[in-house]
């Protein structure tokens, strides 16, 4: 535009972006509700299945398993007396029998069907009439391996457990499980000190990593990499990270960190990036290519970071912990990657999600279409959230979709002057919290005084 025809266009502009901004913070409303009925006890485990949208999967620690339909936000089956203790780790298979494993800590795995009594729904096409041929629903069956009398209509279709838990299961308590992405396969994590690779036809493992490194400490995380068909990382309770080959059954590298960490997920876009969850509150971003340092640090949690998931874009993850509350991170922005983050990545939350009577949470998920994030905590309420606290939920229209990017591009813009990027940071937070943070601080610079000061 010429300037002299429209005098101060930058000044407007400005004033737009600060509105645009005002405008983004007042319609954040991220909560959207809960699962009807919940758990009744905490929430320990929580699965999202990879090829479709609507199945849920949770866990609790009084062993229950929970099936969902996360399109109506209701329960669609309870599978009481699915563990004895508590459910350390539900996953789904990589098939469309809708077939899911879960791990308790009394040693036994087990494997379910989402659909009753082993039937699934397909597609299928009736012939009666040539020129409108409708999909129509039919039930197809899948052979189960357990007898008729199943305890209940989804299951368990088949139990596993190690040769050396069938005196004392719980010498061998399961701590994670994890699905392989292409081939039909899972692994375990257990407290022997080792990681168990399974086929779903045996009942035992059919190879078996142990004394890995020389370690002898009990294996809490266990996670095939999407893209290396033969890789696994794994956390264990030495503070180590490691990969391992499968193929090979030989380790290919590990690194100490300086406290545990709780969780591991992989990129599923960039498959050589992982992140962790550690107990010192902060989560950290690797290249398996270069394990002796992280890439990228994120902070902001005052306890325990208990649980990280990756969203399907790979831009952003999301992690639970132990201070009550939910952060959204992003790993880079326009011109990044995940191993450098791009301009203006510092590593700090770009959205935090509380409520009052949230407790303490052990997992956390992002939805297939990356709009909703799923939640588990210690109040045995599984939550849902919007992915982006501001945006509206159903169909826009064109106007509306331009003016939100037209807001967007102002509010990215500007976002280096000090009133815009004030009202765009700024997060209300408990006040424990606030609290917590501000005594770190101290702490932090007591720490950089007394480093400064040594001769």
């Amino acid at each position: 535009l010429n300037p002299q025809s429209h005098p101060q266009a930058r000044a407007r502009e400005y004033t737009r972006a600060v509105t645009a901004a005002k405008l983004d913070r007042m319609f954040a409303s991220p909560f959207l509700g809960e699962l009807k009925g919940g758990h009744v006890d905490a929430v320990s485990s929580l699965a999202i299945c990879r090829t479709n949208l609507c199945p849920v999967v949770t866990g609790a620690v009084d062993g229950t398993v929970r099936i969902w339909d996360l399109q109506n936000r209701r329960m669609v089956a309870s599978l009481d007396g699915a563990h004895s203790r508590n459910v350390s780790g539900i996953v789904f298979g990589n098939g469309i029998d809708g077939q899911f494993y879960s791990c308790g800590e009394e040693g036994i795995i087990k494997a379910w069907g989402i659909y009753p009594k082993g039937q699934y729904i397909t597609a299928d096409v009736d012939d009666s009439d040539d020129e409108d041929k409708k999909p129509k629903a039919k039930r197809r069956n899948f052979k189960s391996s357990q007898d008729d009398d199943a305890e209940s209509p989804h299951g368990p279709l088949n139990v596993y457990r190690l040769p050396s838990s069938r005196n004392n299961s719980y010498a061998n308590a399961f701590h994670s499980i994890d699905h392989h992405w292409s081939e039909s396969q899972f692994a375990t994590a257990s407290s022997d000190a080792a990681v168990h690779l399974w086929d779903p036809e045996r009942s035992t493992p059919i190879t078996t990593f142990n004394n890995l490194w020389g370690s002898d400490d009990t294996v809490t995380t266990v996670r095939y990499n999407p893209a290396e068909r033969d890789l696994i990382a794994h956390c264990s309770s030495d503070r180590g990270i490691g990969l391992h080959d499968t193929r090979t059954a030989s380790a290919l590298q590990k690194t100490i960190m300086g406290m545990k960490s709780n969780c591991l997920e992989w990129n599923p876009m960039e498959p050589y990036m992982f992140v962790v969850g550690n107990e010192d509150y902060n989560a950290y971003t690797f290249d398996m290519r270069k394990l002796s340092r992280p890439t990228t640090i994120f902070k902001g949690h005052v306890g325990a970071v208990m649980s990280v998931g990756w969203s399907p874009t790979g831009t952003e993850f999301v992690t639970g912990s132990y201070d009550k509350t939910i952060r959204i991170f992003s790993t880079r922005k326009e011109g990044g990657t995940a191993s450098h983050g791009g301009y203006g990545s510092n590593g700090t939350a770009r959205d935090i999600y509380h409520t009052k009577r949230m407790q303490r949470i052990f997992c956390v998920g992002y939805t297939l279409d990356h709009k909703y994030i799923l939640s588990g905590s210690d109040d045995t309420n599984i939550r849902m959230w919007k992915a982006r606290s501001s945006e509206k939920i159903g169909q826009l229209s064109a106007r509306e979709e331009s003016s939100l990017q037209y807001r967007q591009a102002l509010v990215q813009k500007y976002s280096h002057l000090p009133e815009v990027k004030r009202i765009h940071k700024a997060r209300r937070v408990p006040k424990f919290i606030k609290k917590e943070t501000e005594q770190a601080m101290v702490q932090k610079e007591k720490r950089r005084r007394k480093e400064t000061n040594v001769i």
